[in-house]
């Protein structure tokens, strides 16, 4: 007499409340594609969830794109969107990459005005 049984995990996730519909950016490979993900891990035995491996579960910002996982306590940029920026702990960005340039706008520093001095280490536009 031979008997098999399988072991494992299965991970239950769902939405945070207060985060539903923020979508934030992944900080791993750059898309705004991460949403704040609670999870509950359980071992299974014979695909039946018996035993919880965490009590309370994690809040996590994940990526759907690249599978990238961030505790959310360590964004602050994402606390500050619960819901419409009510929620967090009004913690200063810091650290932040600035946010991207919008197409078409011109580089920073054009606009300044003719007769000014161009940048240090930069020489004068000549036409000619």
């Amino acid at each position: 007499m031979c008997l098999i049984f399988t072991c494992g995990e299965h991970t239950f996730r769902k939405e945070v409340e207060g985060y539903e519909g923020v979508v934030c950016q992944c900080h791993n490979c750059g898309n705004y594609a991460g949403h704040v993900i609670k999870s509950n891990p359980w071992f299974t035995f014979c695909f039946i969830p018996v035993i919880p491996l965490s009590v309370h579960g994690y809040h996590d910002v994940v990526c759907h794109i690249c599978n990238f996982a961030q505790p959310v306590e360590n964004r602050p940029d994402v606390q500050a969107m619960k819901r419409g920026g009510e929620g967090g702990n009004n913690v200063p960005m810091q650290n932040q990459a600035p946010p991207p340039q919008q197409a078409g706008a011109p580089p920073a520093g054009w606009g300044q005005g003719q007769g000014q001095a161009p940048p240090q280490g930069q020489a004068p536009m000549r036409y000619g």
